[in-house]
């Protein structure tokens, strides 16, 4: 076992992480990065779809050419990644971070730490749909991966379980590479994707979309052979008379993300509905020297807004080390009518900063309060699938406890 000493450890090396290391680094503070896997970029390896790097760069990227920036203004890379290690815990009361890699056991012992494990993939299996388990069902990632990275396509006919945006992309994905795609069911009334992928990934090339329909069962022995499909009510629950045999022998869901906090879920404060650590806008936790940013804080539409709020964690992680004492927070946000994921959840009102915001329902025009006044309207209409981002500027005269809500105006 060997102990290394770290003035800011990140661990995860997705767009959050690069970001957070890029930033750290020019504070001159020793930084390091630790990624599970071969190579850093996470899923920005098989994005090759362009869309990224539109707000950061103004450019029009694919995930790699994204990550190459990101690989760029980060320099010398081996200086402060270290790839293929895996983090089995962390102990908060000696401040350490235990690790397994090729060398062994690898204790670190960080000043500062930030938390930069993105989300993985809610399995099919967490729809309890009826029907064997067979082969030929895969996630939306899986089956990017199959295609984009090793160049084999998981079948011959394929169904979409799910609207998210990964799903609505491997739709398109699949088509081009010669699969029949029967279609994309969503069990809600509305895509669980952005509407220009919903355009550009279904409407322009003729795959058909079943709102508020979902797989009945399964069918196959070995692999699959096909599935049943119907309409649902308001309830979710089916409606019989609707059932439709679809024959697929190739499953693909994309049925949405879980933030993954396993490694600080029991010692840091916690919101349940983004299902990530609650932060204030310099990204710090509850815990003063850990840090958080990107998907496992809460689900973001864009790589782009994850790349901003690894630089905020960078930054003030270093600032931290290097003894600079942070403002502490002095405002809380509550969420009221029609608030579902919201960040961050703390603000010291020190300085200007993005919040993100998805509205529970969609609306054609709204407004966001807060604790009553209005903050910023919107004349088009806002959807639960898309995040709303905005600048909060000026807190002057609101409550500690100030209360966001999300209404119906006109």
């Amino acid at each position: 076992m060997r102990r290394e000493n770290v003035d800011v450890l990140i661990i995860g090396g997705g767009a959050a992480g690069l970001a957070a290391a890029i930033e750290a680094k020019k504070f001159g503070v020793k930084t390091l990065l630790l990624e599970r896997d071969r190579s850093t970029g996470g899923v920005l390896n098989q994005c090759i779809h362009n869309g990224f790097g539109l707000h950061v760069f103004k450019a029009e990227l694919t995930g790699p050419e994204f990550m190459e920036k990101l690989w760029e203004e980060l320099g010398n890379l081996d200086e402060v990644i270290r790839n293929n290690y895996t983090v089995l815990k962390i102990d908060p009361e000696k401040k350490e971070v235990i690790t397994l890699s090729e060398e062994g056991i690898v204790v670190f012992k960080p000043k500062a730490l930030i938390m930069a494990t993105g989300a993985r993939e809610r399995p099919l299996n967490s729809l309890r749909i009826p029907g064997s388990r067979v082969a030929g069902v895969f996630t939306a990632g899986v089956a990017q991966k199959m295609v984009n990275i090793y160049n084999r396509l998981p079948g011959n006919r394929v169904l979409i379980v799910g609207s998210g945006d990964i799903g609505l992309i491997m739709a398109r994905r699949l088509k081009i590479e010669g699969m029949d795609v029967v279609g994309v069911v969503e069990i809600m009334p509305e895509p669980g994707g952005l509407i220009r992928n919903v355009v550009q990934c279904l409407d322009d090339f003729n795959i058909p979309l079943w709102l508020s329909h979902t797989v009945f069962k399964i069918h196959g022995k070995e692999r699959l052979e096909g599935v049943t499909i119907g309409k649902v009510d308001e309830n979710f629950k089916p409606i019989p008379g609707t059932e439709r045999f679809l024959e697929v022998d190739t499953l693909v869901a994309s049925v949405g993300l879980i933030p993954q906090n396993e490694l600080i879920e029991d010692f840091v404060e916690m919101d349940a509905i983004n299902r990530g650590p609650v932060v204030d806008d310099l990204m710090r936790t509850s815990v003063e020297w850990i840090f958080a940013a990107g998907n496992n804080v809460a689900i973001h539409d864009l790589v782009d807004f994850v790349y901003e709020e690894g630089k905020i964690a960078g930054k003030n992680a270093a600032k931290y080390v290097l003894g600079e004492k942070l403002p502490e927070a002095k405002y809380r946000f509550e969420r009221g009518d029609n608030v579902g994921v919201l960040l961050p959840q703390k603000f010291t009102g020190s300085q200007p900063f993005k919040m993100y915001v998805r509205s529970r329902k969609s609306l054609e025009k709204s407004a966001i309060s807060f604790s009553g006044r209005t903050i910023r309207k919107f004349n088009w209409k806002i959807r639960p699938s898309e995040m709303i981002d905005l600048v909060v500027k000026n807190f002057e005269g609101f409550p500690d406890e100030v209360l966001v809500e999300v209404n119906q105006i006109g």
